[in-house]
């Protein structure tokens, strides 16, 4: 059983990052775009991408990560999994602030440049990274 659920859970974590990375991506495109045909299409993409991939992928992950973590909480001891979930609570927080910023281009209220969230588009890739050799080496 512990299998399925890791695996379960690494095929929510890998469906959860993949919106992670695309919406911020879709914020760049929306940012430049300046025809109302365009805003609209960005809006419902945006939408679609955070309410029927990431949202619930979020929610799967967190859920099996729980699971996991009731099925051997030794780990709950290890200083690697105090960091990995210090970086999920970061990537909780980035990821409610790309709800925030999508309700903003929702209402036509976006006031950052594309520039922006070019850079804002990296940082679920540094987690990534760090989540992964913490899971992988588990340094400390």
């Amino acid at each position: 059983m512990y299998l399925w659920i890791k695996a379960f859970h690494i095929i929510a974590v890998v469906t959860w990052f993949a919106g992670l990375f695309y919406l911020p991506r879709l914020f760049v495109y929306h940012a430049q775009s300046e025809d109302n045909v365009s805003n609209e299409r960005f809006k419902t993409m945006e939408r679609k991408l955070y309410r029927g991939i990431m949202l619930p992928s979020m929610v799967v992950a967190i859920a099996l990560g729980i699971w996991l973590l009731i099925l051997v909480p030794a780990w709950l001891t290890q200083g690697w999994m105090h960091a990995k979930l210090s970086l999920v609570v970061a990537l909780l927080v980035y990821h409610f602030t790309c709800a925030r910023m999508l309700k903003g281009f929702a209402a036509d209220r976006n006031t950052r440049s594309h520039v922006f969230y070019r850079w804002f588009n990296e940082a679920p890739v540094l987690v990534l990274v760090a989540v992964v050799i913490l899971v992988v080496v588990k340094p400390f």
